[in-house]
């Protein structure tokens, strides 16, 4: 059994919409690594379900692979955004999985919390780039799914930014100084 982390935009299908509707394939993929991702899964496979483009962006659950080599009916469709002209029934070019709804977690685990975790320090997601299909260690995936069970705690109150003083370009230096009053100055002594 393996591991996984698969984004989603909430807008658009989120940790609800699965339990909704139980299982649902993962289309739409564009990415070649994704892709390669997902060719690499097996049923059974857990998977954390994760918002993105959201605030704040986060785990909000699990679900388990349910099937593979699922064709994605999405690049047929040319009313989808995920359309590709190049691909035909006879020859597809996009597949996916099925994913089956486990869990909604009662806490979500934040990008935030995911990231000032010692634990989860050398997480795919936390690396440079942004697949929306990624594998995730078994430790990495335990870890999550108990944080998940853990009511966060409260988050320490945002420092109050300090107004500084706006820096004056050249232009505005010399309007500033031709503006400024003459200083008094001293009688000479004789």
């Amino acid at each position: 059994m393996r591991y996984w982390l698969m984004k989603t935009e909430p807008d658009s299908f989120n940790i609800d919409d699965l339990e909704r509707v139980q299982v649902e394939p993962w289309s739409g993929v564009r990415s070649n690594f994704a892709r390669m991702h997902m060719r690499a899964m097996s049923v059974g496979d857990g998977v954390l379900f994760y918002h993105s483009s959201t605030e704040p962006p986060g785990v909000a659950g699990l679900a388990r692979v349910a099937r593979i080599g699922v064709i994605d009916e999405t690049q047929f469709d040319p009313k989808s955004q995920y359309f590709d002209e190049k691909a035909t029934r006879d020859k597809p070019i996009w597949d996916c999985v099925d994913v089956r709804f486990v869990e909604k977690f009662p806490y979500y685990v934040s990008l935030a919390r995911i990231r000032g975790d010692e634990a989860l320090a050398d997480m795919v997601l936390l690396k440079p780039g942004r697949l929306s299909v990624q594998p995730c260690g078994d430790g990495e995936y335990h870890h999550i799914v108990e944080l998940g069970h853990i009511e966060p705690p409260p988050e320490p109150p945002k420092p109050k930014k300090s107004k500084k003083p706006k820096k004056l370009g050249p232009a505005a230096k010399k309007k500033s100084a031709a503006t400024k009053k003459p200083a008094k100055q001293k009688p000479k002594k004789k």
